[in-house]
């Protein structure tokens, strides 16, 4: 086909799109359907699941105050642990704005089980960058759990994407943590399924019953109808700027499983001795159960602007995983860029389409953690908050774009329209 090249910018609520940009949207929604009539099934369970929680719990007008100093018997905060629990499937958990990041609550787990002597294994690869540096396989590693005299050891994904479960039977022996990370990180292998978690917890358990088996559920939730703890993993960990915060909790993090494990989690998050009875909420206990209550529905826009970005891009010629066909695992969809014109390009379309500092460029910077120069796109109202929509990448091959969220559809697809017509301007695509 030839390049048309008289572009006629059409006038969209605001917005100036080329009208292919918008013809292709178009059809790629409307291929989307099924993607998206089933992210609303999910949704329909996850929020009657969520809202029996808060029945079941009792949740009051008290539960949404907060507590100052030592935040002794503070009824939200300990209302809250109990829905989450429920929610999750769990004995128990930890909910906290004090957790400052997903990182941060990993962190507290993996410190609060793990002792000098102790094993952890990787199950699905090498982790996330920022969790490098905590375990010792990066850094000068000073306080990191190779400085406390843990050993670190992973097993990798087989060619084809798939956990190696002869290799994970094997390893697992004599460890005292075997680790999950559902999703993929910035790597390009799947994310986990609830089925796939399912499959590797078997091959764990089969080998050492013993092993904790802990899951980071990071940009998971919500995405299925079951959670990790439903197929026999024994703590769960995420974070509340991610799917089960909604984009309403300002800051955040949990840990649900099995209640001695919370336990021991919780002294580490305070102290030995005191663990969940102290921490004051502050103004923080509204916001959480709010972000809860939502998440359910703010997950499947996500669910479905991610799907409606791998299908528009795909169509685009450019690779994406997961493909539009396939089932999901979390919000996330990785777009091959090919190069770092067209990743950057990408990054700051979505900026420009944010409904926060849109008026912003974002470049790429040596961010904290990270090993590569990174870029991030992310106009959101809770900074870093990636449930709102996103765009992230590390500067180096494969050059591949990490969206995520998305707390409306209909602004979700918008932020993406824009990315497309800034690669556009920009001469990194062409249109037919």
């Amino acid at each position: 086909m030839a390049e048309i090249f008289d572009p006629k910018p059409v006038e969209v609520k605001g917005f100036e799109f080329d009208e292919r940009i918008l013809k292709l949207a178009e059809k790629a929604e409307a291929e989307c359907s099924g993607a998206f009539a089933e992210a609303d099934r999910v949704a329909r369970q996850n929020g009657e699941r969520v809202l029996r929680a808060f029945i079941n719990n009792k949740v009051s007008a008290a539960c949404l105050g907060g507590t100052t100093g030592y935040g002794y018997d503070d009824i939200g905060r300990d209302t809250l642990d109990k829905v989450y629990a429920e929610v999750f499937g769990a004995e128990d958990a930890l909910v906290r704005h004090s957790f400052v990041s997903g990182t941060h609550a990993l962190t507290v787990a993996l410190f609060g089980i793990l002792r000098t002597g102790d094993k952890i294994v990787s199950l699905t690869g090498k982790p996330y960058d920022t969790l490098e540096e905590v375990i010792g396989i990066r850094g000068n590693g000073h306080g990191s759990l190779k400085d406390f005299g843990v050993e670190y050891d992973q097993v990798d994904f087989l060619p084809d994407g798939k956990p190696d479960l002869a290799e994970i039977f094997k390893k697992v022996r004599g460890a005292k943590v075997a680790y999950i990370q559902r999703s993929r990180g910035y790597a390009l292998r799947p994310t986990l399924t609830v089925d796939n978690i399912a499959e590797i917890v078997k091959s764990v358990k089969n080998a050492n019953p013993d092993a904790v088996v802990m899951v980071d559920n990071c940009y998971g939730e919500f995405v299925e109808t079951r959670e990790p703890l439903s197929v026999g993993a024994d703590l769960i960990i995420g974070s509340l700027i991610k799917n089960p915060g909604a984009g309403i909790a300002e800051t955040g993090g949990y840990i649900a499983g099995k209640k001695e494990l919370v336990e021991l989690c919780s002294y580490r998050m305070t102290c030995v001795g005191m663990g969940k009875e102290v921490g004051c909420t502050l103004n923080q206990n509204k916001p959480m159960y709010q972000g809860l209550f939502f998440a359910p529905e703010v997950v499947s826009n996500a669910v479905k602007t991610a799907a409606f970005t791998a299908k528009i891009m795909s169509m685009l010629g450019f690779e994406c995983l997961p493909k539009p066909e396939e089932k999901r695992g979390d919000i996330i969809t990785t777009v091959l860029m090919k190069n770092a014109e067209n990743l950057v390009a990408f990054c700051q379309g979505v900026q420009k389409g944010s409904p926060i500092d849109s008026y912003v460029t974002p470049e790429p910077w040596d961010m904290p953690g990270y090993d590569s120069k990174v870029i991030m796109a992310a106009g959101a109202f809770n900074m870093g908050a990636s449930i709102e929509l996103s765009a992230d990448a590390p500067l180096r091959e494969p050059f591949a774009a990490y969206v995520q969220g998305g707390l409306t559809f209909p602004t979700g697809r918008m932020g993406i329209l824009t990315a497309i017509q800034e690669m556009y301007d920009k001469h990194c695509i062409r249109l037919i």
